[in-house]
This record gives structure tokens, sequence and C-alpha cells, in this order.
């Protein structure tokens, strides 16, 4: 089926990730997925939630917003309203989680990664966009860690991407520009934490359920994709 871009059925947006864009963060990227554009910032703490001062433990949490001409019209910024939408409330939870996969947080002792992802640009995907940067900022930030003497030395750390998928008209489609996202029959989130194995599944049947069949399928073409991300996160960070 032709897609509305001219993509192939399991092909990626391009996707360029940069790091060192701001000059302040600990660890910073910028990642371009299509016309989604996110910028990820990590800045470091010297402490840890008081919930686990008693713990040798480091801690990682994220925070997550849309700038209000991210979209075709304006959006209201959310702190005029007083309160973040459930929406956003739930994408940082989820930014959060995953990132604490990449690392051990006992190899991360006493520090806390404060992750910031805010979307100048939206056309799908943001949710995935932010963590695949987020994690490229964040292994930015681990080193600047290290070369400071915070660290001893790079923690071993997982690889963490994520990748939209969705279903139409009998079709599965890798990574969803804003116009499939809204039209397919079902879509799908997965956050892969190395090759082989997944943080998290989302996923939410529109117009139709999904075949319990489809599954293998779904997610060979979601690690297709992640192998992509992948190779773009460590060309970012020349591993």
């Amino acid at each position: 089926m032709a897609r509305v871009d001219g993509r192939e059925q399991d092909q990626l947006r391009s996707v360029s990730i940069k790091t060192g864009v701001n000059p302040y963060a600990e660890g910073s990227a910028e990642i371009r997925c299509g016309n989604t554009v996110v910028l990820a910032t990590v800045s470091v703490e010297d402490d840890v939630p008081r919930w686990m001062e008693n713990a040798s433990q480091g801690w990682i949490t994220a925070e997550y917003g849309m700038l209000p001409r991210s979209t075709h019209s304006r959006m209201r910024r959310e702190a005029s309203g007083g309160k973040q939408s459930g929406r956003t409330v739930e994408i940082q939870r989820l930014i959060g989680r995953s990132l604490r996969q990449a690392v051990s947080l006992s190899d991360i002792p006493g520090l806390s990664f404060r992750v910031d992802c805010d979307v100048l640009a939206a056309d799908g995907g943001t949710r995935c966009a932010s963590i695949t940067g987020a994690w490229v900022a964040l292994v930015s930030a681990i080193d600047w860690c290290v070369q400071q003497g915070r660290l001893k030395s790079r923690p071993n750390m997982n690889q963490v991407a994520a990748v939209s998928l969705g279903g139409k008209d009998g079709k599965l489609l890798l990574d969803l520009c804003y116009e499939e996202d809204s039209s397919t029959d079902f879509d799908l989130n997965l956050v892969f934490c190395g090759s082989d194995a997944l943080v998290e599944v989302q996923g939410t049947g529109e117009k139709r359920a999904v075949g319990i069949s489809e599954f293998p399928e779904l997610f060979q073409l979601g690690k297709k994709g992640i192998l992509e991300l992948f190779q773009a996160q460590s060309q970012a960070l020349e591993l």
C-alpha cells in the first residue's frame, strides 16, 4: 500500500540525532524523526529522592512537554492551566521507566539524572522519539560524570529505544507519522531494552481488535526499526 509520505511499510522516517546541543546541560541531544523534533536534556544532581536516602543507589526521572507551536495551531501551555494533562503525566512516566532500564541504579549511587524532553515539532511518535533521544542524552550525562570524577567509569548500559507501529487495511506499518497514527485501525508502541527484551508495550485497537497471530510479525517489524534506531544512537555517540 502507498503511505502518505511515500515510505515502504517497513521503513522508518529519516532519523538524525545530534549531541551537545545545549551548552549548559550535562547531557543533551536533539532527535529528528521525519518532521518530529524533540530536544532532550539531562541535569545531574548530587542527591536522590527522600525515600531513597538510605539506599546506595541513584535515580533517573523524566519530564515531558510540548511547546505551544509544536503543532499546526498553538496549544495552551499546561502551566497556564495549573496542571499537567493526563497524557503528559503518562508519557513522562513512560520515559522515566524506560530509561531506568538503561543502567543499574546501584551503578550511579547518590546521583539523580533529571531528563527533560521538549517537543519542538510534533508529527507523530513524540513519546518514541523522546525515549530514543533521551537515551543518548543520558549516556552523554553519564560520560560527563566520569570526566568530572563523579563516577569512576561508565557503567554497563543497556541500549533503549522505542518505535511505533500500526495496522491499516490489513497491512502493518512501521513508525507512524501523525496522519497515519490518527487513521490506523490499531496502533502499538514498543520500548526495547536491547534487541530482544521489551520494557513496555502500549497498544490500542481503535477500529478493530489486534489478532494474537499478528503479534509475532509486529514484534519482528518493531525489532527491525529498533536496530536501525540503535545504529543512529551509536553513530551520534560515536560508539
